[in-house]
């Protein structure tokens, strides 16, 4: 499709205002094309793009079945430009009908654009996950407690670690605890393990009670990654678990220095996650970690909610 570069530049501009840290603004991907006209004249427009995962995707442990994702394009505009693109677009949900029970309406918006906030939760969405960065150096080694890299031959007791995880989530944020969830994570994690994937596994009298797994990505021109986070190599922390008897002991913590300290050791420039803001475990631990806020995603289930 064609986008208005004026829109892509201004665009550009206010974000480097509103964050100095977030990367450059390019096209948005194909997908249905909407737009909206503000008082003065001013056009705004958006790309809604829509994705069915497979019954059997892994995807379906943190998504909707059925997801609409709109990627907006505002131009210089904030609080009255995405207000009227959401008109729009509820306005374009209602021609298509129904929606399953299991859907979702979708944007990501950058965090620290408080005036966008309001608007997003007047029509309906939550901000279920937010991507958080840390950049600061490799943290001091603490040699308290026994951290190793998690071989192919851990596979089960990482995927009990993930799982404990993944089931605490499903009761406060957008993950999904879907019944073949142990199948699908007992997949990937094998074929992570298998590949030399970085994680680590925090043991208490030689028992696990604790994991970080890990990955490491570039951001470069192209690739999806370059939307989200500046240029460079990347570690990102996919699943940090604790047993819920070794939680507040600050293993988490250690466990974390130590997953910090060797993902810098990889080359990375610094290192991203999601967190749900409603868990009261991960937004309390990940900002004492030095993670904080870039992008904030949006959500509203089921699509139809969408005000």
């Amino acid at each position: 499709m064609t986008v208005s570069r004026g829109l892509v530049e201004a665009q550009n501009a206010r974000f480097a205002c509103v964050d100095s840290l977030l990367p450059v603004v390019t096209a948005p991907p194909d997908g249905d094309v909407i737009t909206a006209a503000l008082p003065d004249g001013t056009r705004v427009a958006g790309v809604v793009t829509r994705q069915v995962h497979d019954r059997r995707s892994a995807a379906r442990l943190w998504s909707a079945t059925e997801v609409w994702e709109l990627t907006p394009l505002l131009g210089g505009g904030g609080a009255a430009a995405m207000d009227a693109l959401l008109r729009a677009w509820r306005h374009r949900m209602d021609l298509v009908g129904p929606a399953e029970h299991d859907s979702a309406c979708v944007l990501t918006w950058p965090s620290r654009d408080a005036e966008v906030a309001r608007v997003l939760l007047d029509h309906g969405l939550v901000p279920l996950s937010v991507i958080a960065v840390r950049l600061e150096g490799p943290p001091p080694v603490d040699p308290s407690l026994a951290i190793r890299r998690a071989t192919p031959a851990d596979l089960e007791t990482v995927l009990a670690l993930a799982l404990v995880e993944l089931r605490y989530s499903a009761m406060v944020g957008s993950t999904v605890d879907r019944p073949e969830a142990a199948e699908l994570k007992r997949r990937t994690l094998a074929e992570r393990l298998a590949a030399g994937g970085p994680a680590w596994l925090a043991e208490r009298d030689g028992i696990a009670v604790a994991l970080a797994e890990c990955a490491v990505v570039v951001s470069e021109p192209g690739n999806w990654t370059s939307t989200r986070l500046p240029p460079g190599r990347w570690g990102y922390v996919n699943c940090v678990s604790v047993l819920p008897g070794a939680r507040g002991t600050g293993i988490g913590q250690r466990l974390m220095a130590h997953a910090h300290r060797e993902l810098h050791r990889l080359g990375t420039v610094g290192s991203y996650l999601y967190y749900n803001p409603p868990n009261p475990l991960s937004s309390v631990f990940w900002p004492r970690q030095g993670y904080r806020p870039l992008w904030t995603v949006w959500e509203v289930r089921p699509a139809g909610a969408l005000r």
